[in-house]
């Protein structure tokens, strides 16, 4: 079982970015034109390369048993990517597919007794964990806004997470060597929502601010999913408009 704890730092900068996307539309609206759209395209790969931070806790359905990814395992921030395929089919209109790739391991010297799927992992021996959770995400998205200048739309998205988690320790018992592992994975489908949006700072597509915020919030006490990214970024080839 996966624990999903809300970050209120992260929930700061949720916020924020609700501002600035609010602010955004109302500059659109006080900036109306008619003329060809900058992001006119109608398919477009994008690839992001950025910092993951796996936070949470790992509970074993048997025992009970807590795993903390931070305070167990040290689990910290590194480098990964993103992708993205945009269908642009009408002017306000897309449909969309996103996969990432969130793959880490930590090894640490255990300071407390572990129990995780029908295994006990004892204080003191070295073990090595290692989080998997590949993405592949299928979304629609509709441009409530639509200017020369950017968009604000309102995106819907279903995201499939194939998840594992492992443990695998090498221990000496008795003068014998004895290892130790245990796996648990998880097929997680999560549908989210949220508002996304992108605007030019100057009359020219060069440079742009980006963010979206998506979430769902799940009954019967499974806590709730929330995620963000929010860019500016650079257009380097030249475009016409």
């Amino acid at each position: 079982m996966i624990r999903i704890h809300r970050n209120n730092g992260l929930e700061k900068n949720f916020r924020s970015l609700l501002i600035l996307l609010f602010l955004t539309s109302g500059a659109m609206l006080l900036h109306a034109q008619t003329d060809q759209d900058f992001d006119e395209y109608k398919v477009r790969i994008d690839g992001f390369w950025f910092y993951s931070n796996p936070s949470g806790t790992l509970q074993d359905a048997t025992s009970g048993n807590i795993i903390n990814l931070h305070k167990d395992f040290a689990f910290g921030s590194y480098s990964t990517f993103a992708g993205k395929l945009d269908w642009k089919f009408t002017r306000k209109n897309h449909l969309r597919l996103v996969g990432s790739s969130f793959d880490q391991s930590r090894t640490a010297v255990l300071q407390r007794t572990i129990m995780f799927h029908g295994q006990t992992f004892n204080v003191g021996v070295i073990t090595k964990a290692n989080l998997s959770s590949p993405l592949i995400a299928l979304g629609y998205q509709y441009d409530i806004i639509r200017r020369r200048r950017g968009h604000l739309g309102l995106a819907l998205q279903f995201n499939l997470f194939n998840s594992s988690a492992s443990l695998f320790a090498a221990a000496q018992v008795n003068n014998n060597n004895q290892l130790q592992f245990a796996k648990k994975s998880l097929l997680a489908p999560i549908p989210v929502a949220g508002p996304q949006g992108r605007f030019y700072l100057t009359n020219s597509p060069r440079l742009y601010v980006e963010g979206n915020l998506y979430g769902m919030y799940f009954f019967f006490g499974y806590g709730n999913f929330v995620s963000t990214s929010d860019n500016l970024g650079v257009t380097l080839t030249s475009t016409s408009a």
